[in-house]
């Protein structure tokens, strides 16, 4: 299933945990230092780097670049460093994150709550993912290297729906 990033938020009510989508569109990267300097940010009440209202974050950053490529790799990284910030982002109406691994139980009901979802991306696949990475533009604290903020344009970037906007997640299947 192929999904555009402007439609998630309208669209996240189709994906169910397990599914493969194909995602293109805009997309924000932020690690553990932009995490923290976005609280930062929000706890003082200023601007971040980017609207959260219907964005998607990518838990990644890359490895440099070879002559004439985008990015070099740019697999993720994984989602529970991120999981103190994750709750108040998605509040603020962020609609997707991506990374790997599963989430807390507070990340969990805030993408319930607010109707979002987490998606997979596949570990171990970084060269992989840089192919379907069109373009890359570092947007905010460029001081924090391979960590700073960049928004990305995905083409058919693979990913799997690990939680979905009613709580389904591939994480605790088989655990009965």
């Amino acid at each position: 299933m192929r999904f555009d990033t402007s439609e998630l938020r309208r669209r996240a009510p189709e994906l169910r945990a397990g599914e493969e989508i194909l995602l293109s569109g805009t997309v924000y990267t932020a690690r553990d230092a932009a995490h923290k300097r976005m609280a930062a940010l929000l706890a003082e009440n200023r601007p971040l780097p980017f609207a959260l209202e219907g964005a998607a974050i990518y838990y990644a950053g890359p490895t440099p670049a070879r002559a004439g490529a985008v990015c070099g790799s740019f697999g993720p990284t994984t989602s529970g460093r991120m999981d103190a910030f994750a709750p108040a982002l998605y509040d603020r109406g962020l609609s997707a994150t991506i990374g790997k691994g599963n989430r807390s139980a507070a990340v969990v009901e805030a993408i319930r709550r607010n109707r979002a979802v987490y998606l997979v991306a596949i570990g171990g696949a970084g060269a992989i993912a840089a192919r379907h990475i069109a373009s890359l533009e570092e947007i905010a604290f460029p001081e924090l290297g391979c960590e700073s903020v960049k928004r990305l344009v995905f083409s058919d970037f693979p990913l799997i729906v690990g939680i979905d906007c009613a709580g389904g997640n591939i994480y605790e299947r088989g655990k009965d």
